[in-house]
This record gives structure tokens, sequence and C-alpha cells, in this order.
């Protein structure tokens, strides 16, 4: 049983758990990806579009936590690109996730650094795409969860993908608890990934206003904003998306759209600005009520896992030994 959440991922990456933490552009920090390593999942910094030496910081400050493994995600559509690409290679970053592009021109610099790439993908295609280049896996995120997401929902995703490439598949999109861990596992893949989770976890540094819209949300409190513009986003829905809503039944031009969100996650996530600002966040918000450590969350993720497979495996020696 200890083996199934021991995957051959853990082992490639040198981590004690197969759970990552989603780079989350302003909340995956430091503080927060440090402690998720510490913990024994993967944390990562989310570079976003933020500068090298704003991300320098950050890489400073988790090796100050830990010297446990951890990553970076490189948003291939920053304009700070090649001088992100530069510092994680430099720094010689273990893992590195990708997302918005193609990571193909820099596959041979992160090799040779010693970095570990996975991708972000959505889509059987891409992930085949990705497959073809020398990487450590693919992180298959659904439609169900925050943030940039693609069309495709997670469970009809990932088996779809697992039969479809042969690296290790991260599962994404939905996914907070034990239940969530052992049905991509179930489908799979070789460990999830959570963003909403570890937003509303004590050591992340996102605005107090934020994490407790998370926790009151419901179920169909999150929407999925700017298909207009070709970058479909789910947040929460506030005053914020309710005007946006109103710009795309208008037609407004892609651009404008573009405009009138152009530094709303910063606001809510920095600022508390949790009315007018792009709260992000996955469907599965609604299954989470507290804040918590890290580490808890990790703890009782795979405790969580463990106690039903055990239950499951009592239930079926009874069923075989009532015959």
């Amino acid at each position: 049983m200890e083996s199934l959440f021991r995957t051959e991922l853990c082992q490639n990456l040198g981590i004690d758990y197969p759970v990552f933490q989603g780079g989350m552009a302003w909340v995956a920090t430091g503080e927060l990806a440090g402690a998720v390593s510490a913990a024994g999942g993967l944390g990562i910094i989310g570079a976003g579009n933020a500068s090298a030496g704003v991300v320098a910081e950050e890489i400073d400050k988790i090796k100050t936590i830990t010297d446990k493994p951890f990553g970076v995600n490189v948003m291939l559509l920053s304009p700070f690109v090649e001088e992100i690409v530069d510092l994680v290679t430099r720094e010689e970053v273990p893992v590195i996730t990708t997302g918005a592009g193609n990571p193909g021109k820099y596959i041979s610099r992160f090799k040779e650094a010693g970095c570990q790439v996975v991708p972000v993908v959505s889509s059987v295609a891409l992930a085949r795409r990705m497959a073809r280049l020398d990487i450590s896996g693919v992180i298959a995120e659904g439609g169900e969860a925050g943030g940039h997401v693609g069309r495709l929902n997670t469970m009809a995703m990932i088996p779809q993908i697992v039969d479809a490439v042969d690296v290790p598949v991260i599962a994404a999109g939905g996914i907070a608890d034990g239940r969530g861990l052992l049905a991509a596992i179930t489908l799979g893949a070789q460990g999830v990934q959570l963003g909403t989770r570890f937003v509303c976890c004590e050591e992340c540094t996102a605005s107090q206003e934020y994490k407790e819209a998370i926790i009151k949300a419901k179920d169909r409190s999150t929407v999925v904003t700017g298909r207009s513009t070709g970058h479909p986003v789910r947040v929460l829905k506030n005053i914020f998306t309710r005007e946006l809503e109103k710009m795309e039944a208008r037609g407004c031009d892609p651009e404008e759209i573009e405009e009138f969100g152009e530094d709303k996650l910063r606001q809510a996530v920095c600022e508390g600005k949790v009315n007018e600002g792009s709260v992000m966040a996955g469907q599965i918000a609604g299954l989470i009520e507290e804040v918590l450590p890290a580490g808890e969350i990790i703890e009782n993720m795979i405790r969580e896992a463990r106690q039903i497979l055990e239950s499951q495996c009592q239930q079926q020696g009874a069923e075989r030994d009532g015959k």
C-alpha cells in the first residue's frame, strides 16, 4: 500500500509524496513553496510575469526554509522569460514546470543545468507533443482548475493522456483531498497538483480576504471568463466577473477586455480586493473549509487516502470470508 504513494515520480524527483503545489502567480511565493517542499511534496514558485530579480528573491527564501527539492513555474509568455530561464539554469533549480507555450527551445539548457522539466498540458495532443521532448512528466490540468484553463475536464482527460504518453502524468484540477489523490492514481496518474487548496494554508502570503473568499465559496461559485479573448480564466464570481461578462456579451474587443483585467489578480491576492479583483480559484473551492499548515494538508491527504484503501481491503476480505 505504501508503494502506491511512493510512485516512480517521487523517486525521480526525490520527494516523499506525489503532491505538487501549483505555481500560481502572486500566490506561489518562496514561503509557500518552501513549506510544501519541507513537508515532503514539491513546492513550486510561480514566476508569472515577474522579473528575474523578484524570482531570485523567492528562490533565496525557499533555500532558507528547506534543502529539499523544489520547482519554479516558468510562464513562457512572460516578457522576462529569457532572464527567468537564465536564472533557473544558473541556480540549477531541481524542477521546472512550464505553462503558456512550448518549452522545446529551452529543454537542452534546462537539462544541461540538471533541471527536470514537467510542462503543463491541457489536451492529449499537447501531451504527445511535449512527450517527444526530454521531459520528466506532464501536469495534465483539467478545466476545473483555477486560473487559466483548457476545455477538457480532469476525469475524462487523465486516462486518455496516461494511455497516450510514456512519461509520468500528474493530475491537476478539482483535487483537494485523499479522495482526489486516489481517484487520480486509479486513473493512471503518478501524482497530483493542488492549487486552490494550498492558497488556504497558513504559509501562503495571499491576503486573508482572498483565503476567506475561497472558504466561503460553494460548488457553483466559480465562472470561466475571457473565452472571447482566447485566454479563459476560472475565478470566483464577483463584481469584476459580472462586468467582464457584460463586456463579452457586448462583443467588446478582446484587447479591451484584457486591459480591463490587467493587475486584477495582484489586487485580489496582495491587497485583498476580492470584489473588484480576480480571485482565481478552482471548482474544488467548495470543499475547502479552513486554513491549515501546508504540512497538515499533505498529511491529511495521505492519511485519508490510506484509510480509504484499508477500509476497502477490509470490506473485500470480509466479503470473501462470508462466501
